[in-house]
């Protein structure tokens, strides 16, 4: 007949998906450990699961001796014989001790150990099941709140999705459905931590490799993803295959796909740009849906100015700057947007400043103008080597304009510098007085 402590592992087995080898381990530690806080540590003390009992065995280890120096290790030949007669000198001889005889404290003890390794079991076996889900979505039901975060219960185990993963615009309560994108899980001091995300791009990449087979199958790649969750995201997707539309693959009949991204987002937009391996192509796609007349590309400093018509500004833009945020943040490029009645202003503006370099030709001012030069200090500050090729001449030619452009830049400031000297020399007018 199985003993209650038996029917008890089995039932903890079950509760806490721990297997009943590991459970009867933790019970032998915490027993070992009880025995030798009663019994001494200077003694050579084990446990042992008697399966057939359905209880733990307590034996204290003694070695046959003929003369005896530690009575706690060992033990004389007629007194061991008494217990095992046929036990010989330098056997270790095991000696039944009472389980009982461990009193109050030990036993509390030994409930202490069990409970601290069912629980470290419970967290080894929580880390091994999840720490190959990073990067995955996962569902779950909101069980509480602390300090801000949201107690997610995963069946097995619990999660937390921290306040700085959480979209401003959501509210939970108890007992709601949730989905998430697991960012991580590490071994914690109490539980395992899973950590999810709501705000992660890849919860929406993820989202698309459920909804989109198109995607799931690699067939269409998404090349990068931008958010402001709770507001709006772009994704950028390309195709391996010249007969799948990307875009349209993603949107679905009708929109479906992208709605069912969009509910499960509660209504954060999403724009779906088809991605370009030319960065002024791939920059001009994600700006949309506003129109680009021209694109200046500067290399060096990664950055883009996008020109576009008057009207269609404010949507390059977007609201407070979001549409060229998340186009920025999607396709890595620093850009800045003008419209072209403000190029024109600055060209003007430019070509008036460049034109004070002795020895510039109309002709170098325009070429300089179309290739993003705005200033006599961009001029002034740019290697000879580099204007070389952009105006096709030779480096001592460039270098001369460089040398000139410096010049002229000295000029305007000395001549600035003297104008504010003479009106600190003034006397004030009478309105000033």
């Amino acid at each position: 007949m199985q003993s209650q402590l038996a029917r008890d592992i089995d039932a903890v087995a079950r509760e806490k998906n721990i297997p009943r080898d590991k459970l009867i381990e933790v019970l032998q530690e915490a027993m070992h450990a009880a025995a030798r806080k009663k019994f001494g540590m200077q003694k050579d003390l084990e446990a042992q699961w008697n399966d057939g009992l359905g209880e733990v065995e307590l034996f204290e280890f003694k070695t046959v001796s003929e003369e005896i120096e530690d009575e706690d290790l060992e033990i004389g030949v007629e007194d061991a014989r008494r217990l095992d007669p046929e036990c010989e000198l330098g056997d270790s001889l095991g000696i039944k001790l009472n389980a009982e005889d461990l009193g109050r404290i030990a036993a509390q003890t030994a409930k202490q150990v069990i409970i601290q390794k069912i629980r470290d079991a419970e967290r080894e076996i929580t880390f091994s099941e999840f720490k190959d889900r990073k990067g995955e979505i996962i569902t779950g039901i909101v069980r509480r709140f602390e300090k801000g975060s949201i107690i997610v219960d995963l069946g097995r185990a619990e999660a937390i999705l921290p306040k700085r993963e959480q979209v401003a615009t959501e509210t939970y309560r108890q007992g709601d459905r949730i989905q998430a994108y697991v960012v991580d899980i590490t071994r914690a001091t109490k539980t395992p931590q899973v950590i999810l995300s709501r705000t992660h791009p890849g919860l929406i990449m993820k989202l698309f490799e459920l909804e989109v087979p198109e995607v799931a199958e690699g067939i269409v790649r998404i090349e990068a993803c931008a958010r402001e969750p709770g507001f709006r995201a772009k994704i950028a997707v390309s195709s391996s295959d010249p007969d799948v539309d990307p875009v349209g693959a993603c949107v679905g009949m009708k929109g479906s796909r992208v709605q069912a991204v969009v509910q499960e987002l509660r209504g954060e937009a999403i724009d779906i740009i088809p991605y370009h391996p030319d960065p002024a192509r791939f920059v001009v796609h994600a700006i949309a849906p506003a129109s680009v007349a021209r694109v200046y590309i500067d290399e060096h400093l990664h950055a883009m100015e996008l020109v576009v018509p008057d009207d269609q500004l404010s949507k390059a833009i977007g609201r407070r700057g979001q549409n060229v945020r998340l186009a920025g943040q999607l396709t890595g490029w620093r850009i800045e947007i003008h419209s072209e009645s403000k190029h024109h202003e600055l060209a003007e503006q430019a070509r008036e400043e460049i034109s004070r370099i002795a020895g510039i030709d109309e002709e170098s001012i325009e070429i300089l103008i179309r290739q993003g030069y705005r200033s006599l200090q961009e001029v002034a500050d740019a290697e000879p080597f580099e204007l070389a090729g952009v105006l096709g001449f030779d480096e001592d030619v460039t270098a001369a304009l460089v040398d000139a452009a410096e010049r002229a830049l000295e000029e305007i400031i000395l001549a600035e510098a003297e104008a504010k000297k003479v009106a600190a020399d003034l006397p004030p007018s009478p309105d000033e007085l």
